[in-house]
């Protein structure tokens, strides 16, 4: 990673060619490529990527989005995915990467999220949601926010730094029963 960043941005040639044979043979493309790396930890990857898939996958066919099987890239990074999701002929695709540990999370989940994958993007185009653990952000609650980007994506047909993240996170207490209790610093009228 440090003395080579060129490496793990493109697919070698095999890849390439199952991948192509795989859209061939799915003509119409999917609506999301999902890509795992291993990244800066693979602990990371190894206790949260499946989780998160399991909670992300039960809500995203719920909205009856379509995805391509997951791909698996070792030692790639994050551009790599616009490679997999162009040759898939997806809509968007979602690189799950293991961050650079720190002093307090050595297993902390990266996702980026990309509209209109291509090769030769730059990090403008991507949002991340950072974080994805147990001591972090949740699995319901990182998919929740990657749901409310795919959907503000496809209806903006943008993502990056001009799609921000504004998922509205519902409380466990219905608006009804909050309203009636007032607001806990002026209380109640």
């Amino acid at each position: 990673y440090l003395q080579r960043p060129d490496l793990g941005r493109r697919l070698n040639e095999d890849s390439v060619t199952t991948l192509r044979q795989h859209a061939q043979a799915n003509p119409g493309g999917v609506d999301l490529a999902i890509v795992v790396a291993d990244g800066l930890s693979a602990l990371a990857v190894h206790r949260h990527t499946l989780p998160f898939l399991t909670r992300f996958d039960e809500q995203a066919a719920a909205d009856g989005w379509t995805s391509a099987p997951v791909v698996l890239v070792q030692q790639g990074r994050v551009a790599v995915a616009d490679e997999v999701g162009e040759l898939l002929g997806a809509r968007m695709t979602v690189m799950l990467i293991g961050e650079r540990p720190g002093l307090s999370s050595p297993d902390s989940l990266g996702l980026y999220f990309t509209y209109a994958p291509k090769v030769g993007l730059t990090d403008a185009y991507r949002n991340c949601i950072s974080n994805i653990r147990l001591e972090g952000l949740s699995y319901g609650m990182a998919a929740h926010r990657l749901l409310y980007l795919m959907r503000e994506a496809c209806r903006r047909q943008l993502s990056g730094v001009n799609l921000k993240d504004e998922a509205e996170v519902h409380s466990l207490e219905n608006e009804d029963s909050a309203s009636q209790k007032g607001n806990f610093l002026l209380g109640k009228e």
